[in-house]
């Protein structure tokens, strides 16, 4: 048996061996980690290589996840619904051998530029189980290079749908779907290799899942999977029974739709009964003319996610715990898109959504959820031809900082938890792509003030240093409506995007925008700092003074802010 933080046993099922589960819970999580190492090493492009913006999992032969690796926490709740639609077109036509493709918003896919990868396993011409990988593609197509506007404003211009298609069959190419796909993308070089990275993580899953069941045979293994799952749940339901019943409310604000500035509504409801949560977001906004919108299967992955960082138990990370927590969205909203709703830069909307779902459950457990993080990466893809007028695309999610927690400070410099990426380092950039850094750093001063402040905002300088205009294409947000502190600790400080900043032409651009950058242009991106915990007047002078000593923040900065600090600044040279 299990037990809880409250010393409560949580009983595994009748004819389960305890040692065997962990041992069959620890090789599949082991399992999954090996295919994003594989992943990681042998991708081309910098979204997957250095920026991490992928998952990998397992999932049984019903297409319930019984492992995800330790990666991006906004794929994972999606691919249940991937393999859904997998199943819709091609349940009886799987055979051994198949690898499937899909990337489409409206069959199984979240936007166009993830793009999810399939393989089933057999046991003696039975289906047993599927390994999974999907993974943010540099570029797929579209108006815009990198296939992220957010100013598109239908699917149509976003780049190449693909339907749940087989891309092996049989361990036979299709060739028919490659050349399409091919003359289709900017750079089929990098994405081909991109794809070759994903097929050899699901070679790597393939192959650990045949040495399991050697060792423990398939019937004995489709029983541990049905009792992780099981399991999962239990754990799931006996702390959400520890959350006290209510209906606790929450919105949230973002800056642009995607094309204009204007207000977009994050309406939550999170209700707790029993075992069992219901998060609705009904109420937000309806689907806008910009590419924010996000899917269903994605507004369900968010909930979970926030669900799932106030449990304090350790549980196996799998789709048993989705059970006990129903989403509801209403169709035709930008929580539940529907044709012909532009969805390639959906990620922002849906940090803002994990933002409120939190914000919410704050109100139920005020000692388990920090302030708001920093609201969203900025995303931002440079798009154009070098000297040899050979394309290139450089494509980054920039992040983050991380809220005040009600024991200790916000992290300074770690993207935010829906993300769990890494920016990626300037050695690479200035190596492959026309791009010449000039800065990068904190931003002093940028948290929340709090009794333990918010993480600190960073920020990028880049000179374009191409021979011709390149495309440059920003999402960000938090402009206007800042990060959220709680507990009376005060919000963090707004993103700016500057172009040629520190110049007498210098210039504030918006949130979110598409123009062209000119040869030897310099563009600043700042992201949100995060918001603080906790009234200011109860920080520690020893944690002030060290923030002092160390540039984060300024002498006048405290003087506003930390009122207990003043007699203590001599200390300070």
């Amino acid at each position: 048996m299990y037990k809880d933080k409250q010393n409560k046993a949580i009983e595994f099922s009748k004819n389960v061996d305890p040692i065997k589960f962990e041992l069959i819970r620890n090789s599949l999580f082991s399992l999954v980690n090996e295919m994003a190492l594989s992943l990681v090493r042998s991708s081309y492009s910098g979204i997957l290589r250095d920026n991490m913006d992928f998952s990998t999992g397992i999932a049984d032969a019903s297409g319930e996840m019984v492992a995800q690796g330790l990666s991006l926490p906004l794929q994972f709740g999606p691919m249940p619904d991937a393999i859904s639609a997998v199943f819709g077109r091609w349940y009886n036509k799987m055979n051994e051998g198949d690898v499937f493709i899909l990337n489409d918003p409206f069959e199984g896919g979240t936007h166009l530029p993830d793009v999810f990868f399939i393989k089933p396993i057999f046991v003696k011409m039975k289906l047993f189980c599927f390994v999974c990988a999907c993974g943010h593609q540099i570029d797929v197509g579209g108006r815009v290079a990198g296939s992220n506007a957010s100013d598109s404003k239908e699917v149509f211009a976003e780049g190449i749908r693909i339907p749940p298609l087989k891309l092996i069959e049989a361990g036979q190419r299709n060739e028919t779907l490659f050349s399409i796909i091919e003359k289709n993308v900017r750079l089929p070089v990098n994405l081909f290799g991109d794809f070759r990275a994903h097929l050899t993580a699901l070679q790597t899953g393939e192959k650990g899942i045949y040495e399991l069941i050697q060792k423990y045979n398939s019937t004995e293994l489709e029983k541990y999977f049905k009792e992780l799952l099981d399991h999962a749940e239990r754990i799931t339901r006996n702390a959400i029974t520890k959350i006290p019943d209510g209906k606790y409310k929450f919105t949230d604000y973002m800056d642009c739709d995607g094309v204009e500035i204007t207000k977009v509504t994050i309406k939550v409801e999170v209700r707790i009964k029993g075992d069992s949560v219901t998060v609705d977001t009904s109420g937000s906004s309806p689907q806008v003319q910009g590419a924010i919108n996000s899917t269903y299967s994605m507004t369900k992955a968010v909930s979970y996610f926030a669900i799932r960082s106030i449990i304090q138990e350790d549980m196996p990370n799998n789709g048993g715990f989705f059970r006990p927590i129903k989403v509801i969205s209403e169709e035709g909203s930008i929580m539940q898109s529907v044709l012909p709703a532009a969805s390639g830069a959906r990620g922002v909307t849906l940090l803002r959504l994990g933002d409120a779902v939190l914000g919410a459950l704050s109100k139920a457990v005020p000692d388990r959820v920090s302030a708001a993080n920093e609201g969203g990466p900025t995303l931002y893809s440079f798009g154009g031809y070098d000297h040899l007028q050979n394309p290139f695309i450089f494509v980054e999610i920039f992040g983050g900082s991380w809220g005040g927690r009600p024991n200790k400070d916000g992290v300074d410099g770690i993207s935010h938890p829906l993300c769990n990426q890494r920016n990626i380092p300037i050695e690479f950039i200035e190596m492959e792509y026309p791009i010449r850094v000039l800065g990068y750093g904190y931003v002093p001063d940028s948290g929340g003030a709090g009794q333990y402040r918010g993480g600190l905002a960073l920020f990028r300088e880049f000179q374009y240093i191409g021979k011709t205009p390149c495309q440059l294409q920003i999402r960000s947000d938090r402009s206007v409506t800042p990060p959220y502190g709680l507990n009376k600790g005060e919000s963090g400080s707004l993103s700016k995007n500057i172009l040629n900043p520190g110049t007498t032409i210098e210039k504030i651009l918006p949130p979110m925008v598409t123009f062209k950058l000119e040869p030897n242009q310099v563009v600043k991106f700042i992201i949100p700092g995060a918001g603080g915990w906790g009234n200011p007047e109860n920080r520690k002078i020893d944690n002030i003074l060290y923030d002092l000593k160390n540039g984060l923040l300024t002498k006048d900065y405290v003087k506003r802010k930390y009122k207990n600090i003043i007699p203590h600044l001599k200390q300070i040279k």
